[in-house]
């Protein structure tokens, strides 16, 4: 392999929590989706709070890359180290570190480190912009999560729908995966734009029309878990949300196929006025945006289950 040779870089910021909430924060890789811009999806694949091996999907310069990594976390040292075990090209090599060391004024600073090699000399360049842009969006997201968990976090809240359904768990998965019909199949949604990238990622563009008759653009990542679920992140958002995660989960069962879609957003209290008027507060919008996805998410979940009703065999 005709490597570039070993670079390392450095980020680093100061977050208003203490060293112990920031490593939590940090530790939850379950919950990147929700803080770190470019993350898409993270799975653990084996291991504990100590010693874990993780699966993500993230955004890397505009496309979607995926990897394993090892990571092991000391809490007492406030550190967690990670490597990645195969990288995704032109990436020869990927290794770091989170460091958490307490401020005095009661914050903490944060570091992130990145020891890397490239493939070829030519892709260094691509891989030392990569690290900076998400190394950079991943500590402002960090800093921004932090100051709003010292607010109370009012703004960012999970809720979820579910169907029972007869029938088989893969034709309610089908049903979800081929996005291309949900026009003729789905009475909210008007457009689909459905592309797969060559990781096997979907890439989702539609419009939806709202139950106050609002009709939006949005734009998702799909991570396809074949006859399990879908955990997607839109990057495209109604004027409310800044954030918006979301998964699927389809289960056998004894007595047929349980369906669930689970949202977690974060308001964006800037667009609030604007969008419900001057009075309304976040727990008006809290309201808004719950009942506007679950209308759809439930009509989903209902077409979905018909479809697999009445699926042949």
């Amino acid at each position: 392999m005709n490597t570039s040779g070993r670079r390392e870089t450095e980020h680093s910021i100061t977050i208003p929590c203490g060293a112990e909430s920031a490593f939590r924060l940090l530790a939850d890789v379950q919950q990147w989706p929700n803080v770190f811009p470019p993350t898409i999806h993270v799975e653990r694949v084996a291991g504990d709070d100590r010693v874990e091996r993780i699966r993500i999907w993230a955004l890397a310069n505009g496309e979607v890359k995926s990897w394993l990594s090892r990571r092991e976390l000391d809490s007492e040292r406030g550190r967690i180290e990670f490597a990645q075990e195969v990288s995704p090209t032109p990436i020869a090599s990927m290794a770091g570190a989170w460091v958490v060391e307490a401020a005095p004024d009661g914050g903490s600073r944060i570091r992130l480190t990145h020891q890397f090699e490239a493939t070829a000399a030519e892709h260094l360049a691509w891989i030392e912009r990569t690290v900076d842009c998400n190394s950079r969006a991943e500590l402002d997201a960090l800093r921004g999560r932090a100051a709003a968990i010292q607010l109370g976090d009012e703004l960012t809240f999970s809720f979820e729908d579910v169907v029972q359904a007869q029938g088989k768990a893969k034709d309610i998965f089908e049903f979800l995966a081929d996005a291309k019909q949900w026009p003729e199949r789905l009475p909210h949604v008007s457009r689909v734009r459905l592309d797969t990238d060559a990781n096997g990622v979907q890439v989702l563009e539609m419009d939806t029309s709202t139950p106050h008759g609002a009709t939006h653009t949005t734009k998702s990542y799909r991570v396809l878990l074949p006859h399990q679920g879908i955990a997607y992140k839109q990057v495209t958002l109604p004027s409310l949300l800044s954030v918006h995660t979301g998964f699927w989960t389809v289960t056998q069962t004894d007595h047929g196929v349980a369906v669930s879609s689970r949202h977690t957003v974060s308001l964006n209290p800037d667009n609030i006025a604007m969008v419900l008027g001057e009075h309304a507060t976040i727990a008006d919008a809290r309201e808004h945006v719950q009942e506007a996805l679950s209308t759809n998410s439930r009509a989903t979940l209902e077409c979905a289950k018909r479809h697999a009703e009445q699926a042949p065999g």
